[in-house]
């Protein structure tokens, strides 16, 4: 191959890379508080300002609702290290092949370029296979995540339909180059709902940083009982149109449009309890109240009150971080610290989607997204 796919602007790269940034504004796509939802996950689309236009040092910092860390006792779960879930596409999505700085993907009809700061290889497919595309996301992302989708083809509407373990919703091209779903959490998704399909009883799941809703949907549509919490009124209302798209009109979900902190400490209040909890938390972000989230500052308190909200017989607890600030032992051991005297194990490692060809079935290469960790009880 004599040349490489076009790469987007270097500005543009600069800070997409952090998919942390993903939830800076409503909707996974930006704004999170104390804790905000998970709406703003650097890509979201927007709730709040993207989190580039937020400098941390110029902010004030609304004072969110805290309490001190419980002093854990016991024996540190078991630890399996390090786990590697992979994720070859599912349903409507797979990832054709990656490098030069960008990934090639599939999310139904269309064939998708965009911006990939982990693939450091070059692209395995011949340029003319990166040209026939639908649409490529380009632009200037360095300061409030703005970006441009190119259509080489023709001109393409905001959504289209596509479907995933058997649940419909919108794919939806966004101005932070996110599409309304994060396919490599595919891997937590199935487990969800594996949980909820062999359990003889409706399971409670709480969806923390819920974007558009596809995790909420998937845990319903297998019996589970949801609540999914996002600070993005605009990502809840994704989630609604997504959940009328999907036929799950009358299953049991509530949707609050709310500071994840906040909501889980008065659910701590209240004594609410959940089977599995799903954290999918931004680096940065606002809250609907201008309440500033910083996920090394704040995860250990959020993962200290998720543990007291899990119920006695709790399946797990589920982290998903986009910034590669931190290994994955870092929040490894957070987790295994947060969990002591619980029993069960906690295991941690990479998501990675494998490249699957143009047809879908080839598979090849193995492109990093994100780190997590897993408590689980068995």
């Amino acid at each position: 191959m004599n040349k490489k796919p076009q790469r987007p602007d270097r500005s543009a790269q600069k800070n997409t890379q952090d998919r942390g940034q993903k939830r800076s504004q409503g909707g996974k796509p930006g704004a999170v508080g104390s804790l905000a939802s998970n709406s703003a996950r650097s890509d979201h689309p927007q709730r709040n300002p993207p989190r580039g236009n937020v400098k941390p040092e110029s902010v004030t910092t609304p004072v969110a609702e805290t309490r001190r860390l419980i002093t854990r006792k016991g024996e540190l779960p078991r630890e399996r290290v390090p786990v590697i879930l992979e994720s070859t596409g599912a349903g409507d999505f797979y990832l054709i092949d990656s490098g030069a700085g960008l990934k090639l993907e599939q999310y139904g009809p269309y064939r998708i370029v965009r911006p990939e700061a982990q693939a450091l290889w070059q692209p395995g497919l011949p340029e003319s296979v990166w040209e026939n595309v639908d649409a490529i996301f380009t632009g200037d992302t360095d300061e409030d995540g703005m970006g441009r989708w190119r259509f080489p083809k023709a001109a393409l509407g905001e959504t289209w339909p596509m479907s995933l373990l058997d649940v419909d919703f919108l794919g939806r091209f966004t101005s932070f180059r996110h599409v309304g779903v994060f396919p490599e959490q595919i891997v937590h998704w199935s487990w969800v709902k594996e949980q909820a399909e062999k359990t003889d009883r409706p399971i409670k799941v709480l969806n923390l940083f819920g974007y558009t809703g596809v995790a909420s949907l998937v845990a319903a549509a297998a019996g589970a009982e949801v609540t999914h919490v996002d600070a993005s009124k605009k990502a809840i209302g994704w989630a609604r149109e997504n959940q009328a798209l999907a036929r799950l009109e009358r299953a049991p979900i509530r949707w609050i449009c709310e500071d994840a902190m906040k909501f889980i400490l008065r659910e701590e209040r209240r004594g609410n309890q959940y089977d599995i909890i799903l954290a999918d938390p931004p680096k940065f972000g606002r809250g609907p109240n201008g309440e500033v989230f910083h996920l090394f500052e704040q995860l250990p308190l959020m993962l200290d009150v998720c543990r007291e909200i899990l119920s006695p017989k709790a399946i797990g607890l589920v982290l998903t971080a986009y910034s590669i600030r931190a290994s994955f032992y870092s929040i490894h051991e957070l987790m295994r610290e947060t969990m002591r005297g619980a029993g069960g194990a906690v295991e941690s490692g990479e998501l990675v989607i494998r490249e699957a060809g143009l047809n879908g079935r080839e598979p090849a290469r193995v492109l990093s997204t994100s780190l997590f960790s897993r408590w689980v009880r068995q």
